[in-house]
């Protein structure tokens, strides 16, 4: 799947992935390719994306997650 990860700055992350942690208002989750449409808020926390055995992690104060059509576009603060 597709992932970018923008803040009010710059961007953070654009690149393939194979698994996205996130931190959901509602407790963590995960998305994965093919997973069902979703729009989610975040609280602070980490992002984990990983691709095969590489794994990056990104410290978030919240933000908004929306998933569709294996295009994850996550807007953090």
């Amino acid at each position: 799947m597709t992932v970018d990860i923008i803040s009010p700055e710059n961007v953070i992350y654009t690149g393939e992935a194979t698994l996205v942690s996130l931190p959901g208002t509602n407790g963590a989750f995960e998305i994965l390719q093919n997973h069902a449409a979703i729009i989610s808020t975040l609280e602070k926390g980490k992002i984990k994306v990983q691709n095969g055995d590489s794994e990056q992690f990104f410290d978030v104060n919240g933000g908004l997650v929306e998933f569709s059509n294996n295009k994850l576009n996550v807007l953090v603060n």
